[in-house]
């Protein structure tokens, strides 16, 4: 038998701040133009749903079914990504000048929490969460005399979300990612994809793909730059690595192209990437 204790050496966690905050703009579903968010104060988690809606017959409470369960955030910072405007409901017919009241585009987002415990402070770990399928609704942006107590504006976005597929589970529009209890260097590889290297820009994998990363029987798989000469790109075969222009997936040589093109990688089923990976490639028409 074992006896319980309390707040033993070590033991004694808890969590503070927000940090590394990024906003991700989707194009066809995938998350690949990542931006650092600058001045992020707060993020307030707020989900909602997942009440009893109690059932009776015979005279009696039969039973409880539980409403679907949404994911909700305000966002609240001191700036925001340029980026972020086309999701606030703005547009810019040119530069410097900017509208209102457009539609707005959804995003993702990821934010770091830091976790402390009693013997070594915030230098534990941390909690990395992902975000999916955000939306932001009009908010309030009040403007103040500058005073003897100033104070700078605070931008605050209530966000609502639509969850995306998750391999094995319902969908979900959250992900979180406790440093303290998975593999360091799966964490550097998903880190590598969440901040961009030096030859791949920042984006915000899908769920299946963050599995895998923390999947230890996934194979690791290199990415090859494809070829290019007298404006024909050529993809090479590599086991693993699904390369795309636009939606479609291509192999072999291609036909010449008539405007700049990129070509993107993906990690296929059962494989991923080294964070030193590359897996966008420009190729300019001439």
């Amino acid at each position: 038998m074992t006896q319980l204790t309390w707040d033993g050496v070590g033991e004694r966690r808890f969590e503070t701040g927000v940090d590394h905050g990024v906003l991700y703009i989707p194009t066809d579903g995938v998350y690949d133009l990542g931006v650092a968010w600058n001045g992020l104060t707060t993020v307030t988690e707020s989900p909602s749903g997942a009440e009893a809606q109690p059932q009776y017959a015979d005279n009696i409470k039969y039973l409880n079914l539980m409403s679907a369960e949404d994911f909700g955030a305000t966002i609240e910072c001191f700036t925001y990504p340029t980026e972020f405007e086309q999701c606030d409901g703005s547009a810019s017919p040119t530069p410097g000048v900017t509208i209102g009241q457009q539609n707005r585009k959804s995003f993702g987002f990821s934010y770091r929490t830091l976790v402390g415990n009693d013997t070594e402070g915030t230098d534990h770990g941390y909690k990395l969460h992902l975000v999916y399928g955000a939306l932001a609704a009009p908010s309030e942006k009040a403007r103040s005399t500058v005073n003897d107590s100033p104070e700078a504006v605070t931008f605050s976005y209530a966000v609502t979300t639509t969850p995306v597929a998750v391999p094995g589970y319902k969908p979900s529009a959250t992900l979180t990612i406790d440093s303290t209890e998975v593999d360091a260097d799966a964490l550097a590889a998903l880190e590598a994809i969440l901040y961009g290297t030096e030859g791949a820009d920042p984006r915000l994998p899908l769920p299946s793909e963050v599995f895998t990363l923390f999947d230890s029987s996934i194979t690791v798989a290199e990415t090859v730059t494809p070829g290019f000469a007298a404006n024909v790109i050529t993809i090479p075969t590599v086991t693993g690595v699904v390369y795309k222009i636009g939606n479609a997936i291509k192999t072999g040589v291609q036909p010449a192209i008539t405007k700049d093109t990129v070509v993107k990688a993906s990690p296929a089923s059962g494989y991923t990437f080294t964070p030193e990976s590359d897996t966008s490639w420009t190729f300019n028409y001439s």
